[in-house]
């Protein structure tokens, strides 16, 4: 299994993803915004960018988050 570009923790079960929230300027490089819905596995995939958003203190959040970026006003 190959890992996902990008893992951001999250503190909600409810993210948005438009591929390019940390690109100034950047929403043409992007795709369409979702809403995406973390489940019991902790963690949700974008179908566009394969960004993983992962709960904080939910059963993906493993590590702590060593390493990972911390949006904890959300995703949007």
């Amino acid at each position: 299994m190959v890992p996902p570009p990008e893992i951001v923790r999250t503190p909600t079960s409810r993210v948005a993803c438009d591929g390019a929230s940390d690109i100034p300027g950047g929403l043409a490089l992007g795709h369409p915004r979702v809403w995406l819905e973390i489940d019991e596995a902790g963690y949700v995939d974008c179908g566009y960018c394969d960004r993983r958003f992962v709960l904080i203190g939910g059963p993906a959040d493993e590590d702590g988050g060593a390493g990972e970026k911390d949006v904890s006003a959300g995703a949007s």
